[in-house]
């Protein structure tokens, strides 16, 4: 088994992590209500996924 012979330094750490952020997520639009929604999620706000309703709201 592979084992490193020193202690990386917080410096090279530090660096290899200094990418790993979060982000943002990323909102498109609904097709059928044009409401924000997620990529590959059920509309919140109408309920719809893929040209089919799944989820039903009482109105």
């Amino acid at each position: 088994m592979a084992v490193p012979k020193k202690k990386l330094s917080r410096s090279r750490t530090h660096k290899r992590r200094s990418m790993w952020k979060l982000t943002a997520p990323q909102w498109v639009e609904c097709p059928r209500c044009h409401q924000d929604r997620l990529p590959h999620h059920v509309c919140p706000h109408c309920g719809y996924y893929n040209g089919r309703i799944v989820v039903q709201h009482d109105a």
